[in-house]
């Protein structure tokens, strides 16, 4: 199957799945807030991983207790596709629920 941009309604629809995620220039975003800078970096590596497993990878910001990230497909021009939405739901499914914003 071809990679494709996603339409307006598909993206709409799986934002709704993703609590905490938004879209801002033409990007998924998310900002994860962790008890310390420790719990933070340890994010970062577990996304990092993911990103390998999936050879899709974000922008990721560490601060002192948070983590930023922020993903769309670069090789079709910055749009967001399924590969964006996958990587967003595994970093869902290893990221602390509370604290997060």
């Amino acid at each position: 199957m071809p990679l494709e941009p996603l339409s307006q309604k598909e993206i709409e629809d799986r934002l709704a799945e993703l609590p905490g995620w938004s879209v801002a220039d033409d990007s998924l975003t998310r900002t994860y807030r962790l008890a310390n800078h420790f719990a933070a970096t340890a994010l970062v590596v577990h996304i990092a991983q993911i990103q390998d497993e999936l050879d899709h990878h974000s922008d990721l910001t560490l601060g002192y207790n948070t983590v930023d990230l922020s993903v769309n497909t670069h090789s079709l021009g910055g749009v967001l596709t399924h590969l964006d939405f996958g990587l967003a739901q595994r970093v869902q499914e290893i990221a602390p629920t509370h604290g997060a914003s």
